[in-house]
Formats: C-alpha cells, structure tokens, sequence
C-alpha cells in the first residue's frame, strides 16, 4: 500500500533492486533521505549524475573507473607483473585490491558459465582472457567455490593448455579466524586435501 506520492513510491522501488536491500530496508533508505534533503538526497543525487557520465569499463580488465584504461591497468608499478587473477565481477577486485594482495593484474569475467541460465563462453569474456594469458607467467582463477565457478575454471584451465603459462586457483578451505564446528562438510574436506607441512 502506498504511502506516499508516486516519486516516493518509485524511488522505493528502484532502491528495493538493489542487493541487499528488500522493500523495508528501502523504505527506509527513502524515508532517511527524505529527511536529510539538503546534507544527503541533493549530494546523491548531483553524484549519481556524474558517475552516470563518467563511469566507463577499462577495455583492458574490465574494472569500473572513470578512465580507461582503468588506474589499476595504468599503474606503472602493475605494468610488468607476471601475474593475473582472473575474478568474476568487479566487486571481486575490489576485494582484493582491499585485502592487498600486491602488484598484480586483473581480469574481470563479468560471469560465469550457467548452461541452465543461458550463459556460456561468449556471453563473458574468455576469448579475451585467452588472448592475454600468454603474456603473463601465471594466471590465477579467483573464481567462487560454486558448481558454476568450478565449471568456468576448469573450461578455463582447458583452454590454457598448451599456451605456456601456469593456471593456479586461490586455495579452498578453513578461514583465518574460522571454527571447524561451524564450517560445512565440503570446506572441512577440501581443508583436509590441501593441507601443507608447518
């Protein structure tokens, strides 16, 4: 039931879209904005209008910047790095770039294959990665630990042989801090099977 007039009520829903938002939680955003006008709805509203303009996706990696290539691809520290991790989304990069993994390179596969979503090999961008691994000595898929980001990995992997770079994935198993009481079956056995010596 609506409760305010049809610009609310569609700012709500267009909120409501995005993850980790339902109706309630953007409900609320509004109602906050609503109340914060001047110090926070007008500065959003000028922002989204800029990023709208300026936000490209770097043609190399596919990152989000406001320049292509992106300041990670142009990072002169970067430029020499034997090293590629290939993620899923941008939002893996970031977390990444977050945890300071090093100077390392990026690519962005924008998915993962899904044969019962329709999704295969030229809907993200494989053809490009296979294109740039030659150039690197290793190439790391960062890919989750899903059917569908096994599948991708392992298609990857296949259509690396030969090319003469090395193909790793980031390790699987107990996380920094982690309890094994609290873990599921297949994190405490891929655990089990990449043990290493202390």
């Amino acid at each position: 039931m609506a409760s305010g007039g049809p610009e609310i009520e569609q700012l709500i829903q267009l909120l409501a879209r995005l993850p980790g938002l339902g109706p309630r939680s953007a409900r609320r955003a509004v109602l906050q904005l609503i109340k914060k006008k001047e110090s926070l709805m007008i500065p959003l509203s000028a922002a989204l209008d800029r990023a709208v303009i300026a936000v490209k996706t770097c043609e190399v990696c596919g990152n989000v910047d406001t320049r292509s290539p992106c300041g990670i691809c142009s990072d002169p520290r970067r430029i020499e790095s034997g090293m590629l991790i290939v993620v899923e989304d941008v939002a893996d990069l970031w977390a990444l770039e977050r945890a300071s993994v090093g100077a390392v390179r990026y690519h962005v596969l924008g998915g993962v294959l899904s044969p019962l979503d329709g999704v295969g090999p030229d809907d993200i961008t494989i053809d490009a990665l296979i294109e740039r691994a030659p150039t690197f000595k290793e190439v790391v898929l960062a890919v989750n630990a899903t059917v569908e980001g096994q599948t991708t990995a392992h298609y990857i992997t296949d259509r690396l042989v030969g090319s003469g770079t090395k193909v790793t994935r980031l390790a699987h198993g107990v996380p920094v801090g982690g309890e094994l009481d609290y873990l599921d079956e297949g994190t405490l056995s891929q655990a089990l099977k990449a043990r290493t010596e202390i």
